[in-house]
């Protein structure tokens, strides 16, 4: 019996010894294959180099989606294309002081989508910047766009591929408008709102633009397209007038030269020179020389090189002083929100934990969000109010958008600061309502009826008329929303009531006149922001830059890198997916309107501070 014990003994050691090799085993296979993500990730800068800008899609102040929902979209190829600007701009200002990157080139051809005149302003101004340094910046493009233009308009050499063009269309500011759809379905839009100028509603109930609408739309389209001109104009060291005659003559001097736009553009003074990709490749090949592994120049990607970038940073601010940025883009909406949408809950928490940080000295709201809930928007006031309070300067620098519930969130900073092509202002309220018991009846057959205890029972469904108790108690709702949105400006900007109500009334400004009318205090870039703060806060020159965001966990940022890869082999098993996603992007604009729409009336009883002022 013993021997048997024994032999057993025997096999269960040599299998629990089996087991822990097994356990090791994997472990370390596990530990190789994370060792070989992060060597992979970890990119390596050639002695002598280019560092390559190729922003995709639209360049913006922050990327939509939580990081490994951006990744998961990204790979099944339904995310909207975007680029993070500050990227690119902390990848351009290292670069300038780094001796191994010999010229910054600009691959624009990617580039897509209207981007805020003020978000270009702030990469052209570091690309102008690395230009002082005697590295040469070259451009090139198959074509140059309005957007992709302005970027490449401030490089040395601008190359224009032989069979391509220079289109700029100027600012315009076209909206779909819903009425007659609405009539057809039968469908009641109950509109309360104050303000003059309060445009927000008007694709509800018209069927084209108010003169109201068209007077202010024009002044700061205007002053977008004068901005614009004058940054190209200097750039290029053209007449003042230069780019007006070129976008006014286009169509009649390409008629006359057989469509060959390029040589229109060479004779403007646009471009450079008409150059195919390869003998652009073959002009910094002598620059920076060749890379024998692939035949061309060497060079490195923004997005490679901004990870070296970013670690050096976090090691090199250590225990020094902070400015901490927190940015408020995208729409203003209740409780938690993604990136790249402004969640009540979401931004007091960034401001909440820039109070309690030591190291934080002081804080840059930079704003780019057209408003939205009145709710949310005075949660993140009353945040500031105590980050304030709590010693801590507070400056704004707006973006390209700091209207309506982005204007209220800015009033009460110590010190605002805007780019002139800023579009700002829009304070005023409203509120819509669709009740929808038409339509259920005539096309449905259903029909509602009950009994309350109360006059307002059952008066806010969305599927019965609204009672006219019920239309007075929205009104009253809106003007008091509207009233509390002028006391709030009026304290932070040190104006009476009645001067806010003036320039009020809902109407859009540009950032010239709103530094005029005292909505904005300086004109100027987010660099200068900055520097505003930290001269609030009394740091001197001993300072560093944090830009406060929501933390991943460590689960989060694992998922974050090995994503990528899992999702593109899920991607490419499915051939329907793209597909899908074609289908989806044609029908975006219209779904977009449906999903605001149903968040402004979502909830009737909650006033909207919203500006549709964007230009295209």
């Amino acid at each position: 019996m013993s021997t048997i014990r024994g032999i057993l003994h025997g096999i269960w050691l040599g299998l629990e010894g089996l087991r822990k090799v097994l356990h090791l085993l994997l472990l370390l296979v596990i530990f190789g294959f994370l060792i070989g993500l992060i060597r992979s990730a970890a990119p390596r800068v050639p002695q002598k180099a280019a560092l390559v800008l190729s922003p995709e899609g639209e360049l913006v102040e922050q990327l939509s989606g939580d990081a490994v929902a951006r990744a998961v979209a990204e790979a099944r190829g339904q995310n909207r294309a975007e680029t993070l600007v500050w990227d690119l701009i902390d990848s351009v200002k290292s670069a300038q002081k780094d001796q191994r990157i010999k010229a910054l080139v600009l691959d624009l051809d990617q580039l897509e989508g209207s981007s805020g005149l003020p978000t270009l302003e702030e990469l052209a101004h570091a690309i102008r910047d690395f230009r002082t340094s005697g590295k040469k910046v070259i451009a090139y493009g198959t074509t140059f766009q309005r957007d992709q233009y302005y970027l490449a308009a401030q490089a040395d050499e601008v190359y224009l591929d032989p069979l391509g063009y220079v289109l700029i269309e100027g600012y315009g500011r076209y909206r779909w408008y819903y009425k007659e759809a609405l009539d057809k379905l039968n469908v009641d839009i109950n509109v309360f709102r104050v303000g003059q100028y309060k445009s927000a509603v008007e694709e509800y109930t018209r069927t084209d633009m108010s003169p109201q609408d068209r007077e202010e739309s024009l002044g700061y389209l205007n002053a977008l397209w004068t901005r614009y001109q004058k940054g190209i104009t200097t750039a290029r060291k053209l007449q003042p007038d230069a780019l007006d005659r070129y976008v006014g003559s286009l169509s009649a001097a390409s008629a006359a030269a057989k469509g060959a736009a390029g040589s229109i553009a060479l004779q403007a003074g646009l471009v450079t020179a008409l150059k195919s990709k390869i003998d652009v490749e073959k002009r910094l090949i002598g620059l920076v020389g060749e890379d024998p592994t692939n035949g061309t120049y060497h060079g490195i990607s923004s997005q490679d090189y901004v990870k070296i970038v970013h670690a050096q940073n976090t090691l090199s601010r250590g225990d020094k002083a902070r400015v901490g940025v927190i940015v408020a883009a995208g729409e203003i909406q209740d409780g938690t929100q993604p990136p790249g949408t402004v969640g009540g809950e979401t931004l007091t928490r960034l401001i909440r934990q820039a109070r309690l940080d030591d190291k934080i000295h002081a804080v840059v709201l930079r704003v780019d969000s057209p408003g939205g809930s009145v709710n949310a928007s005075e949660q993140i006031y009353r945040e500031i109010q105590a980050l304030k309070a709590a010693g801590k300067p507070v400056v704004v620098s707006m973006s390209s958008l700091a209207a309506s519930g982005g204007y209220y969130i800015s009033a009460p900073a110590d010190e605002i600061w805007a780019s002139p092509a800023t579009i700002t202002g829009s304070i005023g309220i409203f509120a819509i309502i669709p009740t929808i018991q038409k339509p259920m009846n005539k096309y449905l057959g259903i029909s509602v009826d009950g009994i309350g205890t109360a006059p307002l029972s059952g008066q806010l469904r969305l599927d019965r008329p609204m009672s006219e108790d019920a239309k007075t108690l929205i009104q009253s709702i809106v003007e008091h929303g509207y009233d509390e949105f002028l006391a709030r400006v009026s304290a932070g900007r040190h104006k009476t009531r009645e001067q806010v109500d003036e320039i009020g009334q809902g109407r859009v400004w540009a950032g010239t006149d709103g530094a005029r009318l005292g909505l904005v205090d300086h004109l100027g870039s987010f660099e200068d922001a900055v520097k505003a703060a930290a001269k609030r806060a009394k740091l001197g020159d001993d300072y560093k830059v944090q830009f406060i965001e929501p933390e991943l966990s460590w689960a989060q940022q694992l998922a974050l890198s090995i994503n990528g890869r899992v999702m593109s082999w899920v991607a490419a098993s499915d051939p329907g997916v793209r597909a899908l996603s074609d289908i989806a992007q044609h029908l975006d604009p219209l779904t977009r309107e449906i999903e605001r729409l149903n968040r402004f009336s979502s909830t009737p009883n909650r006033a909207v501070a919203y500006c549709f002022c964007a230009p295209e």
